[in-house]
């Protein structure tokens, strides 16, 4: 299934002591398969979402999805419970800027952090699906939580 975590039993959150091994990781990358039409970014949302209901339990928080981009960096994504798409751009990643901008029609934001309108997340996953290399489910992402605090 793309997109699907595949579980280990090690918690990626707990430290590191001389008397513990290094955790091993929770979930691991999957590789990206381009998505040529809009139906098969709905099949991907669907299966994607499936699979966090069935691998994060609700009481988890900075729960969402990290793509890897073929040419650096990573577009940590989240959905909110108002419907907002939530996307924390690392700086590796910037040069995709005018690509969501172009994808979705949303101006570049003055910060790392997007918040786009539910309705463009179909737009967004297909415009950015030929530079993607691998996603990864994660837990524990802040997702821009203190600069949205701040921006209120």
């Amino acid at each position: 299934m793309q997109g699907a975590a595949e579980s280990t039993n090690g918690n990626n959150d707990l430290p590191d002591t001389a008397d513990q091994a290094p955790a091993k990781p929770r979930f691991r990358p999957r590789p990206w398969e381009h998505l040529a039409t809009p139906y098969d970014v709905e099949v991907w949302i669907d299966e994607h979402n499936r699979s966090m209901q069935d691998n994060i339990s609700a009481s988890e928080a900075g729960v969402g999805i990290c793509f890897t981009l073929a040419e650096g960096g990573e577009i940590y994504m989240q959905t909110s419970a108002d419907g907002a798409v939530i996307l924390d751009v690392t700086a590796d990643a910037a040069w995709v800027a005018p690509l969501i901008s172009a994808a979705t029609g949303c101006e570049t934001p003055a910060s790392s952090l997007w918040i786009l309108p539910d309705d463009k997340l179909i737009q967004l996953i297909f415009g950015m699906s030929s530079l993607v290399a691998s996603t990864l489910l994660v837990v524990g992402h802040d997702f821009g939580l203190r600069r949205r605090t701040q921006m209120r």
